[in-house]
């Protein structure tokens, strides 16, 4: 059994979460945030049986879609802002972060 994590943007989180479902995945959606942008993400988590990591990940991979977004940086913490100008800066945005760990046991009560 593995446990897959899928940090995905908030902008895609509905399409997966009803693209799971669709599919007879069982998944625990989590509110997050990320350290970088510091904008909304979604984590699901979702427990599968080995042989079916490969269907889950195509689900992940066809409803997370990357994309290009401009941001403005964060003003430098702890030194002066004189010469410190906030140009936007276009950054790629969405897609999803998956992580596929081994599930030592399992019980559901």
């Amino acid at each position: 059994m593995k446990l897959v994590i899928a940090i995905v943007q908030d902008k895609d989180s509905n399409r997966l979460s009803n693209a799971l479902v669709r599919e007879g995945f069982r998944a625990t959606k989590l509110a997050s945030t990320g350290g970088f942008l510091r904008a909304g993400n979604t984590t699901f988590m979702i427990g599968i049986e080995d042989e079916r990591v490969h269907e889950v990940m195509t689900v992940i991979r066809s409803n997370c879609k990357v994309r290009d977004q401009l941001v403005s940086p964060v003003s430098p913490m702890g030194s002066t802002t004189d010469a410190y100008i906030p140009f936007p800066v276009e950054v790629q945005v969405g897609g999803a972060a998956v992580f596929v760990v081994p599930v030592e046991r399992f019980e559901h009560f």
